[in-house]
């Protein structure tokens, strides 16, 4: 089937579905709606994060990396440039005086004639211009961007992604493994109160996870970001669903052959939730990647312990913000969950339709 008739289906099938009926628009037009509403903030990111620093500062809303070419002046230095109409002729000039309603311009060509003209016969002489400048200068540390430690901010936001993920998969595993394959009295009751847990917004919690890290010995490391969300009751309830699909005929048979508990959980039950892992590990990936209060508390004290979300808050100043580096930089953090994802994604449709007999 070709990608043009995938993307042009219709209801019903081969025989009935000769036209578009009103369910289809309605179906491709939620569809178009969806995606819009997800791309267009992340397309608007990345165009911005290579326009120069004059035009995200003045909120330039054009597609295009648009940028006013500047030439060096003798005697006047680095000047930008502009260009004159004046009886349907074009001419470049740059402003010897201030702008106001008459201003004062000067030919390229002539840098010493001074012409009076109207302000609304001078627009901006620009070029398409990618500002690679807005990564390079984070990234290696460039005009004057040295307090920013990309490497060390990456490094830290790896860690805490992949350790916090994978205690996290470990973890939720093992709960979902007991509540579901195991019968003791109150099973039921423990399982409603793990997913209650999910009525709770975390910022009421947070004081007491304070002291929970601080008496533990862990502030201001980078496990008292990891330790404490390891266990999560989304986690725990996915794969206690997903493992109530896995037959119990096949954990009694390993238990005959005198296989372990653990055994039976790490060689079978894990395997056969292969699919449920993946989307939890995707979860699990955003969260950790993109969290920011915690860290924030936990580590505010040390900036070499910073994850890569608190680092972006150095371009952000009292009365300054340097918003093309915020923008390029937010492009960069973007990269790993979009890898991540485009690896697991494949597991999301599995996890959803097939059941522990796959």
């Amino acid at each position: 089937m070709s990608v043009a008739r995938f993307l042009t289906r219709t209801a019903g099938n081969c025989e009935t579905a000769q036209r578009f009926g009103l369910q289809d628009v309605l179906a491709y037009g939620y569809l178009v709606l969806g995606v819009l509403m997800i791309l267009v903030p992340v397309l608007w990111t990345l165009f911005s994060s290579i326009k120069s620093e004059t035009a995200v500062d003045s909120f330039d809303t054009r597609l295009l990396p648009l940028s006013q070419v500047t030439a060096e002046i003798e005697g006047a230095g680095e000047k930008p440039l502009w260009v004159l109409t004046e009886e349907g002729q074009e001419r470049l000039v740059f402003k010897a005086g201030p702008t106001r309603r008459i201003t004062e311009v000067s030919p390229l060509d002539d840098p010493d004639t001074v012409l009076e003209v109207p302000r609304d016969q001078l627009r901006p002489h620009e070029e398409i211009r990618i500002a690679t400048e807005n990564y390079l200068d984070p990234i290696l540390k460039r005009n004057g961007q040295t307090t920013f430690d990309f490497f060390t901010y990456l490094w830290n936001s790896v860690f805490v992604t992949v350790a916090a993920t994978l205690i996290t998969l470990l973890i939720n595993a093992m709960a979902a493994f007991a509540l579901s394959k195991y019968r003791f009295r109150g099973r039921l009751t423990f399982t409603i109160l793990i997913v209650a847990t999910l009525l709770i917004p975390p910022s009421i919690i947070l004081v007491s996870l304070f002291f929970v890290v601080w008496s533990f010995g862990i502030f201001g490391s980078l496990w008292g970001v990891i330790i404490p969300a390891a266990a999560t009751p989304t986690g725990v309830f996915l794969l206690r669903q997903y493992m109530l699909t896995i037959p119990d005929e096949l954990l009694e048979a390993a238990r005959m052959d005198a296989a372990s508990e653990w055994l039976i959980f790490w060689r079978i039950v894990m395997p056969l939730s292969l699919p449920a892992l993946s989307v939890l590990a995707i979860l699990s990936v955003i969260w950790r990647w993109n969290d920011f209060l915690w860290p924030l508390i936990v580590l505010i004290s040390d900036p070499t312990k910073h994850t890569l979300q608190l680092g972006l808050t150095q371009f952000a100043g009292e009365f300054n913000s340097d918003f093309h580096y915020i923008l390029a930089m937010t492009v960069v953090t973007l990269i790993p969950i979009t890898l991540v994802f485009v690896w697991l994604q494949r597991f999301i449709t599995t996890g959803i339709a097939t059941t522990g007999l796959k």
